[in-house]
């Protein structure tokens, strides 16, 4: 395992310095290869040699995923013959969009995740369960396949679900790390113990997650890790990351933030008119990917509101971190007067053990107002019940939406959708 890149322990200046200097190079990069950039860097009368200094990428428009959509093939700037894998965007905020790796990309995938997993406190000697999938064009599983070989840590590819496969695979091979979705470990906890394995003497001391959040905006655990660490305490790491940046920020021991790599990736934090925000608050994540290849972006809006952190942390980095989902821009909820996002929501759910699945659901009324509908199936469908999950929601974020209890195959068919590689938990089908 490489120790931590030095540049990740220098003072911000000389962070900053440095990613000026790959900036530079990557826009040369752009307007010599990249069709949709040197239209823009044309049409917008755009001098890439002005663009010094971090501060100047206001200069440039901001990339979004409508562009990304409509002109997907004009961002390829290599040939088709250099391109070594594909994959594509989940389709979380749209349609997904299609994003081409070189070698170099893959190259530059695995020493991210070799960095992520450093910053977990993997060693060679570690052994990881990837409980994530290779296949369905989907680029976390292979990058931390990728990571662990460049790391020369031991990986088991037995890929998402069957908690049964789960087990006996841990009984065998005894790895020490599973990469899961967090609420995936509730479910190995569930098999676990209706079938008598002592699931808390097994050799799995970690989990670095991946899909949910784990922490509160101060950092403390919430609801999902919390019932998690009561019945099965091992560490957890979270995550946060995207097929369009090809890069992940990964938690270290201290669990005050994911890592910031600065070889990797330039971060900008702007506000609702695409201007930086001010005093260190949270804004929309715009990243511009450095090194990258096969489809680079240049101030890519990520559409997630984030909080960034900025001091020093006790592991040894100097990195900017970041701070937990505040929520996706398009998906801020107005109700009854209320701004909500979806995390909110989905963490007050979390703490009801009754509560199995659940669906949140927002449309439009008939007045274009934002209405929220959530569905659950639980074990107890009673009037107290739906009375305690109410006053729940009351208690929380002072608005109470609608409460269907459903089916088990009814909720499953709505969360598990035909050919998804991730479980639905949220519905936006306002107008």
């Amino acid at each position: 395992m490489i120790p931590i890149p030095k540049i990740e322990t220098q003072n911000p200046k000389e962070i900053k310095a440095f990613q000026e200097e790959l900036l530079k190079k990557q826009l040369v990069y752009l307007q010599d290869k990249s069709v949709y950039y040197s239209n823009l860097f044309r049409e917008k009368n755009i001098d890439i040699h002005q663009i010094r200094t971090l501060e100047d990428l206001v200069k440039i428009p901001v990339t979004t995923k409508d562009d990304l959509q409509k002109y997907n093939d004009q961002f390829l700037c290599v040939e088709s013959s250099q391109i070594a894998d594909y994959v594509t965007t989940s389709g979380t905020s749209g349609d997904p969009v299609w994003i081409a790796l070189a070698d170099e990309d893959l190259d530059r995938l695995a020493y991210n995740e070799e960095l992520s997993y450093q910053c977990a406190g993997l060693s060679e000697s570690s052994i990881i369960q990837l409980t994530t999938t290779l296949d369905r064009r989907f680029m976390a599983g292979l990058a931390y396949f990728l990571g662990a070989r460049k790391a020369g840590i031991g990986i088991i590819r037995v890929g998402s679900g069957v908690p049964e496969l789960q087990w006996d695979t841990i009984r065998r091979i005894q790895p020490d790390t599973l990469i899961c979705v967090p609420s995936f470990l509730l479910k190995m906890i569930e098999f676990a113990e209706a079938n008598g394995i002592d699931y808390q003497n097994s050799s799995v001391k970690k989990a670095i997650c991946i899909g949910e959040p784990l922490r509160n905006q101060d950092f403390s655990p919430n609801i999902l890790s919390s019932k998690i660490q009561s019945k099965w305490p091992i560490e957890l790491y979270s995550t946060y990351a995207s097929t369009e940046m090809g890069t992940a920020f990964t938690e270290c021991e201290a669990g005050k933030g994911g890592h910031q790599h600065p070889e990797l990736i330039i971060c900008e934090f702007l506000d609702e008119n695409d201007q930086p925000t001010q005093n260190g608050e949270p804004g929309e994540l715009v990243i511009t990917t450095l090194g990258v290849k096969g489809m680079p972006l240049l101030r890519y809006k990520t559409g997630d509101i984030i909080q960034p952190h900025y001091e020093n942390c006790s592991c040894g980095r100097a990195t900017l971190r970041l701070g937990p989902l505040v929520g996706r821009k398009q998906q801020m909820i107005k109700y009854k007067g209320t701004s909500l996002y979806p995390p909110s929501l989905l963490d007050l759910l979390n703490d009801f053990e009754e509560v199995k699945h659940y669906v949140i659901e927002v449309f439009s009324s008939e007045i274009d107002e934002d209405e929220i509908q959530v569905l659950v199936h639980s074990s107890d469908e009673s009037d107290e019940m739906l009375d305690k999950i109410k006053d729940r929601f009351r208690a929380k974020v002072r608005v109470s939406p609608r409460i269907i209890f459903v089916s088990e195959a009814e909720i499953l068919k709505i969360k598990f959708p035909e050919n998804s590689r991730k479980a639905v938990t949220f519905l936006d089908k306002r107008l």
